[in-house]
């Protein structure tokens, strides 16, 4: 296996990933949201907040504008053949992420947390971050969230057992852990949204597991039997909440719910959530020396 990368080439197809995630929502999403939409009932709030939610995304795509006006925080899960530089990688996907910017495709988001100071162009410390991955394919698959302020505010871990919910270190635990944690979040986060749980691993780990279950697709089956059971029983629950559309109640609190596990340490037990708002801006880039597809 051989693989020549062409820097240039790779940062101006990078640049197209970065202005369909911002400005398409995934087909799957376009049909949960529907979906919810048409389960509504009629004259209700929760009903008109969805065809807004549609309508906007539609407008979005046609137009080429971003969905919503926080274009989030840019996570980049790199997969490269081997051989490949990360550093070159970085510089590439950094540079398509500033003409991105000047494209007006994301608003300048990355802050200086020590001065406050915005750099204006979305790069900064960790800003856009990646995650790599090695495989022995001939190409690169970026798999590219943009990932809003909202729902990583209402995003967060558990370490079980935990009193309070009565939650041991098992399955239950885990969900009493994500019931409690959307239940807290009511309408924030820009509900209908999508829960991402990872069990197990650490702190870090964890939520990394949480995050990679954003980029499944929302009418896909868990291939872990008790996994598949806990998605399907959180789901059904989760929207018996009655929170609804932006919390003003109905029957759609949840689009989906995806979870993923990771070893972890006898001494601990972490439930990570990660939650992605209605508006799921996720999108994957396979690059070859042949071309480019984008899923």
């Amino acid at each position: 296996m051989s693989f020549k990368l062409d820097i240039d080439r790779f940062r101006d197809v990078t640049v197209e990933l970065i202005r369909k995630a911002a400005t398409e929502l995934p087909e799957d999403v376009v049909t949960a949201m529907e979906n919810a939409h048409d389960s509504e009932e009629n004259g209700s709030a929760a009903k008109s907040v969805l065809d807004y939610m549609l309508k906007n995304a539609q407008a979005a795509q046609e137009n080429s504008t971003p969905i919503c006006q926080d274009t989030g925080t840019n996570i980049h899960f790199v997969t490269i053949p081997e051989g490949v530089s990360l550093r070159k990688i970085e510089a590439a996907i950094a540079d398509a992420t500033r003409i991105a910017t000047e494209k007006a495709y994301l608003r300048p988001n990355a802050v200086d947390s020590v001065t406050g100071k915005n750099s204006g162009d979305n790069t900064g410390i960790m800003a856009p971050y990646y995650h790599y991955e090695e495989w022995d394919k001939p190409e690169i698959k970026i798999d590219l969230m943009l990932k809003g302020g909202g729902c990583e505010n209402v995003s967060g871990q558990y370490k079980l057992p935990d009193g309070k919910l009565k939650a041991g270190r098992d399955l239950d635990g885990v969900y009493k852990c994500i019931i409690d944690a959307i239940n807290n979040a009511q309408g924030l986060g820009c509900a209908p949204g999508i829960a991402g749980i990872g069990i197990g691993g650490d702190r870090a780990s964890g939520m990394i597991v949480a995050k990679r279950q954003l980029f499944r697709n929302l009418a896909d089956t868990n291939p872990d039997a008790e996994l598949a059971k806990l998605e399907e029983r959180l789901y059904v629950d989760l929207n018996k909440l009655g929170i609804g559309p932006m919390g003003f109640g109905g029957m759609t609190t949840v689009l989906g719910v995806k979870v993923g596990a990771a070893h972890r340490l006898p001494a601990s037990f972490f439930v990570s959530l990660s939650y992605a708002c209605w508006a799921d801006r996720r999108c994957t880039m396979y690059f070859s020396e042949s071309g480019v597809s984008y899923d």
